[in-house]
């Protein structure tokens, strides 16, 4: 069982991981050894998950989430299948914590009547000095 917060617990039946060839450095074993981890979860049947979650998590995932809702994380940053699978679990269980996190509603405001009137007072004033600034006909003459 993976603990991701004090209500969100989920079952190792729900992750499946697949062993794939990595790219990048191992030597001789690049080539032999499938290190790189592929951890797929499916958000709509996961019972652990609140529904308001699963939506925000949809959203945050983007492109690691296929047509079929399954989130798909690929881990190769280490040599070993231990350590890929372990980051890919923690960057998981970082991706739903944020998903946790329910965003602030934003309220309308609108600007105050002083801060009106001090906008079209400041446009004034820089409308005067560039009037004083013009070069007038009967200035040449």
């Amino acid at each position: 069982m993976l603990e991701i917060s004090k209500h969100i617990h989920l079952e190792d039946e729900e992750l499946h991981f697949d062993y794939i060839r990595s790219a990048g450095p191992g030597g001789q074993n690049v080539n032999k050894v499938a290190t790189a981890c592929q951890l797929r979860f499916d958000v709509r049947q996961s019972p652990s998950i609140p529904e308001p979650i699963k939506t925000r998590l949809i959203k945050l995932a983007g492109s690691r989430m296929t047509d079929d809702v399954v989130l798909v994380i690929e881990a190769k940053r280490y040599r070993t299948q231990e350590q890929n699978r372990a980051d890919a679990i923690l960057r998981l269980t970082t991706l739903i914590q944020k998903a946790t996190i329910e965003p602030k509603t934003r309220r309308p405001t609108r600007p105050s009547l002083s801060a009106k009137a001090e906008r079209v007072d400041s446009k004034k004033k820089r409308g005067e000095t560039k009037l004083a600034r013009r070069i007038h006909p009967s200035d040449l003459e």
